[in-house]
């Protein structure tokens, strides 16, 4: 297989797969990368859609938007996507269930990657948002070079993030939240298996309280618990999220030139029809970036 396509699509529910057609009848290659199709292959029974004699399971609706992207020309990997960032072009990397990973380039990127994680419920984390808890290694990660720091996951996003940092902190330590870690963990990092009951300090993080008591000092806390959602991956290219949510104009592109979101990753009316709209309005948006981006080259 290629490693560069003209437009990756990061998610192949409703919304990328729609936006999947646009963009192959245009022409252009197509790059899906998923674990499966988000909510839609759990939802049991779908009947309020356009086109249905009768009902179809979400998992048979989801089999045949894919293999209809596949006969138009879609190259499909199944995995997590665990980076996101842009250099000249974008660069998306994936872990694919073997434990290995690949990064495959672009010239645009479409983020369809359904709803975002709840937060873990944990005292403190939200109040200091910003004053030492982040949800991007690759944004904050400079602002701790020489500093301890923790990563909040158990899982192959939350080793990405570690990862990022272990270059730059003194030391990075995996909290799994009373988890067994999903991934192998080199032993270059600290693990600590407990679940936390505070973060705590003055006006910035200091320390992390655990259930038994035990503390351990940290500057700073990266939360990077079960998948990368759609803020997280757009925050690596340094695209602008507010309230957790992707800004994007009239095209679904965000602001970065090139990315573009859609689908229940964007909030609003989370239906399959709604997905389906607005995947197509980014597939076109990203062909016609794709075709202004090749006339100047």
């Amino acid at each position: 297989m290629q490693n560069e396509f003209d437009v990756i699509i990061v998610g192949k529910g409703p919304a990328g797969i729609s936006a999947a057609l646009y963009v192959l009848r245009s022409g252009l290659s197509v790059l899906l990368l998923a674990k499966d199709a988000g909510a839609l292959s759990r939802a049991h029974q779908i009947a309020n859609y356009y086109g249905l004699e009768s009902t179809i399971s979400g998992q048979e609706l989801a089999h045949r938007g894919e293999e209809q992207a596949k006969k138009l020309g879609a190259e499909v990997v199944t995995g997590e996507v665990v980076d996101l960032m842009f250099a000249e072009k974008f660069h998306a990397t994936i872990k694919k269930s073997d434990g290995t990973e690949q990064t495959f380039f672009s010239k645009a990127v479409i983020i369809a990657a359904g709803t975002v994680r709840s937060k873990v419920p944990i005292p403190g984390l939200d109040s200091f948002e910003g004053k030492g808890v982040s949800y991007c290694a690759v944004c904050d990660g400079f602002f701790y070079r020489k500093k301890n720091v923790a990563v909040l996951g158990n899982g192959a996003y939350a080793l990405a993030e570690a990862k990022e940092l272990l270059p730059l902190a003194s030391k990075v330590t995996l909290c799994t939240l009373g988890k067994d870690p999903a991934v192998e963990i080199p032993e270059t990092y600290a693990v600590e298996k407990e679940n936390i009951a505070e973060i705590a300090g003055n006006d910035k993080v200091q320390k992390i309280r655990f259930a038994s008591g035990k503390e351990i000092p940290v500057d700073g806390i990266f939360v990077a618990i079960g998948t990368a959602s759609a803020a997280d991956l757009a925050r690596k290219t340094g695209a602008a999220v507010q309230q957790n949510k992707l800004i994007i104009d009239e095209k679904q592109m965000t602001t970065v030139p090139g990315l573009f979101a859609a689908g229940d990753c964007l909030g609003g009316v989370l239906q399959v029809a709604v997905a389906v709209g607005e995947g197509a309005k980014a597939g076109l948006g990203a062909v016609e970036f794709v075709r202004k981006s090749k006339a100047k080259e």
